[in-house]
């Protein structure tokens, strides 16, 4: 079975080594690691290609663009995903991908709260990610604890049947709600830690916009 980690990236020369390094390759799966950058000016593609990683250069601009674009080109049988700010276990990758077929799960959507560490989330991003997942439990009636979080697992036979249309931030709480509809999903703690390197969220206008698509997906299936 074939592990592809697929990785968006925006100047993060500062984390993307430690993350790569942090990628434990279990024997017992074959693996790639798929960094897909949004035209970083630093040195990210070139430490990631130092780490053995596959880059591929998205220049249109978008969260979700360049997890399509991942998405697109990743060949494994089962595909996980996490941010290269080094704020996701990554070394937690063969244990979780573990637990999916062990449990005959689809989809695995790790959720931060439970284990997270000391500083890592702000207040406001905190109270922004309650509002959000509690919005998305009452409209699609998604039982989860983390609608925002970036850290999955799922097996790539399943992209078919998800209707994720987002480019954006929003793609992160729709895929969710697409896998929950339809699939075995489980949600499952992981530790989250403070990133490295400068920080790109816009937590207010990311969290109204990412409000604003919920409603919108909600009446557009209605």
């Amino acid at each position: 079975m074939k592990i592809s980690v697929v990785i968006p990236t925006l100047n993060e020369e500062a984390s993307i080594g430690h993350v790569l390094d942090r990628i434990p390759k279990d024997p017992k799966y074959d693996w790639e690691i798929v960094v897909v950058d949004g035209n970083s000016k630093d040195r990210t593609r070139e430490i990631a290609e130092s780490k053995g990683a596959r880059v591929i250069i998205e220049k249109r601009k978008g969260y979700g663009r360049a997890y399509k674009t991942g998405f697109a080109e990743a060949t494994g049988d089962i595909i996980v995903t996490l941010d290269g700010d080094d704020t996701y276990p990554a070394e937690k990758i063969p244990e979780l991908v573990d637990y999916l077929i062990k449990n005959n799960l689809d989809f695995i959507s790790c959720e931060r709260f439970t284990l997270m560490q000391e500083g890592a989330m702000g207040i406001t991003h905190k109270v922004g990610n309650k509002i959000l997942t509690l919005t998305l439990r009452i409209l699609f009636g998604v039982k989860i604890k983390d609608s925002q979080s970036g850290m999955w697992i799922f097996r790539r036979k399943i992209l078919k049947d998800l209707n994720v249309t987002s480019d954006g931030m929003p793609f992160s709480e729709e895929i969710k709600i697409e896998a929950w509809r339809k699939f075995k999903c489980e949600e499952v703690p992981i530790e989250y830690r403070e990133r490295k390197g400068e920080v790109k969220l816009n937590t207010w206008e990311d969290g109204l916009r990412n409000l604003l698509f919920l409603f919108k997906k909600k009446f557009r299936r209605v």
